[in-house]
């Protein structure tokens, strides 16, 4: 699969399952993140050409898609990753309390996201 058409699923898939939690439908969230996952170790499988096509979600338009994203580039892109995540944790509910989290066990060296 083309790497961008990888990247295009990874967000659509990340947006589905947040979609998917909030209608309290953890079945199909948990769906949405096998395929996400799917694609970004398809992406970092091919090592810093993936990483990198995955770093313009940082940028996305919503915000749980460039959490995700950040959460995964974490230790290939950790300043722009921190600052993705850090913004986001300013905010409620469920995208800012996962960028907590991940900050959270970043600093406590538990974080282990490094696929591929």
């Amino acid at each position: 699969m083309e790497t961008k058409a990888l990247v295009e699923q990874f967000a659509h898939h990340v947006v589905a399952q947040n979609e998917a939690l909030f209608r309290d439908d953890p079945r199909a969230g948990n769906k949405h993140a096998r395929k996400y996952i799917a694609a970004v170790s398809k992406l970092f499988a091919s090592g810093d050409t993936g990483r990198e096509a995955l770093c313009v979600l940082l940028k996305h338009e919503r915000m749980d898609v460039r959490v995700m994203a950040a959460a995964f580039l974490l230790r290939y892109r950790t300043e722009e990753s921190k600052a993705v995540l850090e913004e986001a944790a300013k905010g409620t509910g469920l995208v800012p309390f996962g960028a907590q989290q991940t900050l959270r066990f970043w600093a406590e060296g538990t974080w282990s996201l490094d696929l591929g």
